[in-house]
């Protein structure tokens, strides 16, 4: 029976993975959106710290915007839950956050679905990053985040959550995302202040 190794926080090069802080949704007030936990921005708001931790160790930082075509051809099943329409391309809401200091020298995908990994070249620059850890900061903790995770796992990656940087639909769903993913990777839920710590000298 395999014996489980006790892994370090960051193993080998770290990848920090900033999972579709947006501006919001084209109107906030429609019917049509995204369910958001309480406590939702002030989660996002955390980001920034890490994202600068993360430069100042010269560990490369990715930013994911998810948008799709105004014709909404490319939602898919996405539109069969609990989502409305949202997040299309050309509403300035959709744009990256401007407070999460996205430079025009960062590396950039857009998206169409939840995982980070379907559909993108995101595969492609972790193996020219020579990435082993990614660490995924974001929304949603049981959307986007998940099954960013996911991914990664099956991908044999080392994968850790920033606890305080994500947020969910609810607080429930957060939770049990948390838990799901922790299930996958011991070790794998963590806090901002570990994760800069675990980055070292520079932070």
């Amino acid at each position: 029976m395999p014996v489980q190794t006790k892994r370090k926080i960051i193993e080998g090069q770290p990848v920090l993975i900033v999972i579709d802080i947006q501006g919001g949704e084209p109107d906030p007030d429609a019917p049509a959106s995204i369910p958001c936990m309480e406590g939702y921005d002030d989660r996002m708001a955390n980001a920034p710290e890490v994202i600068e931790a993360a430069r100042a160790a010269d560990v490369p930082v990715i930013f994911f915007q998810e948008a799709h075509r105004r014709n909404l051809i490319d939602f898919g099943r996405e539109l069969d839950g609990a989502e409305g329409v949202h997040l299309l391309e050309g509403d300035p809401h959709t744009e990256v956050s401007a407070a999460v200091g996205m430079r025009e020298d960062d590396y950039f995908i857009r998206k169409r679905r939840y995982s980070c990994f379907f559909g993108t070249e995101l595969e492609i620059l972790l193996k020219g990053l020579k990435a082993e850890t990614l660490i995924l900061i974001g929304g949603h903790t049981d959307m986007c985040v998940h099954y960013t995770f996911v991914d990664a796992h099956q991908h044999d990656y080392f994968c850790r959550v920033i606890e305080d940087c994500v947020a969910g639909s609810s607080q429930a769903a957060h939770d049990a995302s948390l838990a799901a993913m922790e299930y996958l990777q011991t070790g794998a839920v963590r806090t901002s202040s570990e994760i800069v710590s675990a980055f070292g000298p520079g932070t």
